[in-house]
């Protein structure tokens, strides 16, 4: 049976504009109570919430302006003052050409706070109501390339992270479902603005168009799937528009 976001709370990281963007709209349709865009750019963010305010309806769709590296515990408390409970968190902010340490600063040390901090918040031991962490990786959560090393050892890191976290005895446990997305070649996204590349040399015999692409939207929808049907602590790839497939 098909889980439901139906009058669910949802939390995006990275929302306000590209897969981010594309998830919210596509959770958006499936009525939940609320989703709560986060994102660090503070006009993409508004710009968001005010599109999808005239298709889903007002208060559908609220933003808070964040940095997932340093604002957990404010954002945390304001959303649980605000809806009480959470019962959705996707972890979707990421970077690919950063210095080395805010690459893993942002895609693996602020994914697994926040990841904790909500586990915690939903783990049915202790009082919540149990709930989903969705993490989106990469194909290089688990493809190895010659180009792009410091970004996929964070996503390596993270499909670790996610199938430990989300293992069976964990979810039988606590009632908390994790799993992971690894999206493939995906336009209009904004991982590598205003950043400087890690070793960029490494970077000169790759090939753009030779990589499979898709649309944010076909992410968006994949997040949906996933969300009514995976197993805790399975990750999917969703790649080329191409229907999601099961990473072993």
């Amino acid at each position: 049976m098909a889980r439901e976001l139906q009058n669910k709370t949802i939390v995006i990281t990275g929302g306000a504009m590209g897969i981010g963007y594309a998830i919210a709209e596509n959770f958006l349709q499936k009525n939940p109570r609320v989703v709560i865009i986060l994102d660090i750019n503070e006009n993409l963010g508004n710009e968001a919430i005010n599109k999808l305010a005239v298709k889903y309806g007002k208060n559908k769709a609220v933003f808070y302006k964040c940095d997932v590296t340093i604002d957990l515990e404010i954002i945390f408390d304001k959303i649980i003052e605000e809806f009480t409970t959470v019962d959705v968190l996707v972890n979707n902010a990421g970077i690919s050409n950063a210095h080395l340490r805010k690459t893993i600063d942002t895609n693996l040390i602020a994914l697994m706070e926040w990841s904790l901090k909500f586990w915690e918040h939903m783990r049915k031991n202790e009082s919540g109501k149990g709930g989903t962490i969705i993490n989106v990786a990469s194909i290089y959560g688990y493809r190895i390339d010659p180009y792009v090393p410091v970004y996929q050892a964070s996503k390596f890191a993270v499909m670790g992270f996610t199938k430990s976290l989300g293992h069976v005895t964990n979810f039988t446990k606590y009632g908390v479902r994790v799993v992971a997305i690894c999206p493939g070649f995906t336009s209009d996204t904004n991982l590598g603005s205003g950043s400087t590349t890690v070793l960029p040399e490494l970077m000169e015999n790759f090939k753009v168009d030779q990589q499979l692409w898709q649309k944010p939207e076909a992410v968006g929808k994949a997040a949906v799937e996933v969300f009514e049907n995976a197993d805790s602590g399975t990750a999917w790839l969703s790649e080329g528009g191409q229907p999601i497939t099961l990473v072993q």
